[in-house]
């Protein structure tokens, strides 16, 4: 089997666990931890005074029992018994209410015993561990730092949109450093595609099947895959189910066969947290994109239209046979390592909105204080936007733009799903603009995004008539709000996934 091992070192995504720290002070502790630590704080000043649990009965008049209830943080105890207790103990109200743990080892105790309280550690249907004062120090340490690692893993599974942002962006600032190039990937595509029959043009789906082959899986199609999955592989009985043939387009099933069959071809374990789950989402798309336009035919092609200063996305599309979107992405892949051309891409919503990019030509993409650029506003003079007044979208549409960071060159084309319209867009700096056909478009704009004044500044005019008599309603995103699907693969229901496997298995 071909084998890709280089990667999980020089993708900086995968975390390790830190040296275990003393606990923080709780900060908006739940009830039941502010008792835990009233309940420490007596134990602690009881076995300090070398009290037991009898001894600080007799001084208190309330039975053994309840003390210890208390101690354990199950019972809230009266303020007139605490104030009593205190007495008994030789301190203030005040040192028993205290939020702080007493000591390091009240500390561990509090948050092991919180831990077991959680879902988390109930989900796991094992056995309540008794942080008594027997359990020796060492061994508290490591079962809270157990807890921790299980409670950061999950954690990254579910991932904050917040947290997925972060992930994304330093995968792409990677990528960006890489000139959007893995050598070892476009290594593994091109043979595994030659060895399957690949010689020129589109790569065929009798192709796609015999590599497929190759690794010992048989491609099937199914009219049932789960409602959370793209396609499932059943690794026992060496199959793949993707979707029905009779969808139409053929490169989308080509597509999705070859990211299933990169997973094994790469090696991918179970991803760990939400980084690594993205980092082999990229991966494997990189590997369709390395088999539907291997590296040798399409630099090959490539540089002879180089040569004839015919550069055109919509022409490397049509010679490979697959979507526009895939052709300009594949375009960024191969463009600066083989043809010395700097480059962007962007695909963008007809509502303006960037949902992805990638730029090694300093074009200054918009971005929020993170660096995250999914979801930012593109300049509307920018080709990206410009391209939807357009009345005929058959070709591309070509434009310059001046920008701070210098003058592009873009060439245009729109598309339209079920969720509307979008853009995708490739483009160079002015210097480059000598390769490319459409060079001698006369449109032109200039921007000065990301300063307001450019295109988010509505005229003062416009500002004044209707600046108090609007309320407009913004529309709710509720992904905004929502933490990313768990599962052993995020996003993915398991039982479904499993119950499927069951159906299809050949018995």
């Amino acid at each position: 089997m071909l084998v890709m091992r280089e990667d999980s070192r020089e993708f900086p995504y995968r975390q390790t666990m830190t040296p275990l720290e003393p606990p923080a002070e709780p900060s908006g502790s739940s009830p039941a931890t502010d008792l835990l630590t009233l309940g420490r704080r007596i134990r602690h000043y009881r076995t300090e005074r070398g009290l037991t649990l009898d001894a600080l009965s007799e001084a208190t008049g309330a039975a053994p029992s309840q003390l210890s209830l208390v101690e354990n943080g199950k019972r809230e105890p009266r303020i007139s018994l605490l104030t009593t207790i205190a007495g008994a103990l030789g301190v203030t109200l005040a040192d028993l209410l205290s939020e702080s743990p007493p000591s390091r080892r009240a500390a561990l105790e509090i948050e092991l015993e919180h831990a077991q309280r959680g879902t988390l550690y109930s989900s796991l249907a094992l056995p309540y561990v008794r942080p008594s004062q027997k359990l020796p120090v060492p061994v508290l340490e490591n079962l809270v730092g157990l807890h921790r690692e299980l409670a950061r893993r999950a954690s990254e599974a579910i991932a904050t949109p917040e947290e997925a942002r972060r992930a994304n962006t330093e995968l792409r600032l990677a990528m960006q450093q890489r000139n959007n190039y893995l050598p070892h990937i476009e290594e593994i595509g091109e043979e595994l595609a030659r060895t399957a029959g690949y010689t020129v043009g589109a790569l065929t789906h009798r192709t796609v099947a015999r590599m497929a082959e190759q690794l010992g899986f048989t491609l099937l199609h199914v009219d049932d895959l789960p409602h959370s999955t793209r396609t499932v592989t059943d690794l026992a009985n060496g199959r793949i189910y993707l979707p029905p043939a009779s969808i139409p387009g053929g490169h989308g099933l080509r597509s999705l066969a070859l990211q299933a069959i990169a997973h094994r071809v790469l090696e991918h374990e179970r991803p760990r947290s939400y980084a690594d789950f993205l980092r082999q989402r990229l991966e494997i798309n990189y590997f369709a994109a390395a088999c539907l336009i291997p590296r040798s035919a399409a630099v090959s092609w490539l540089q002879a239209r180089k040569q004839e200063k015919d550069l055109a996305v919509e022409d490397f599309r049509d010679a490979f046979g697959v979507t526009h979107e895939s052709a300009a992405q594949r375009f960024t892949n191969l463009a600066t390592e083989h043809l010395g051309i700097q480059v962007h891409f962007l695909r963008v919503g007809d509502d303006g909105a960037l949902y992805r990019g990638y730029e090694n030509d300093g074009l200054r993409l918009p971005a929020d204080v993170t660096g995250a650029i999914e979801g930012q506003p593109v300049c509307r003079k920018w080709a990206a936007r410009s391209a939807f007044a357009r009345r005929d979208r058959a070709t591309e549409f070509y434009q310059y733009t001046d920008n701070p960071t210098g003058t592009y060159w873009c060439s245009t084309q729109t598309g339209s799903t079920a969720g509307g319209e979008f853009s995708i867009t490739v483009g160079v700096p002015f210097a480059a603009v000598k390769w490319f056909r459409g060079r001698e478009t006369t449109l032109r704009q200039s921007s000065t995004c990301p300063g307001e004044a450019c295109c988010r500044r509505a005229a003062p005019d416009l500002v004044q008539r209707w600046g108090k008599k609007s309320w407009p309603s913004a529309h709710m995103h509720q992904h905004v709000l929502s933490a990313l699907p768990a599962g052993s693969f995020p996003g993915v229901d398991d039982t479904e996934v499993y119950s499927f496997l069951e159906k299809h298995a050949p018995r």
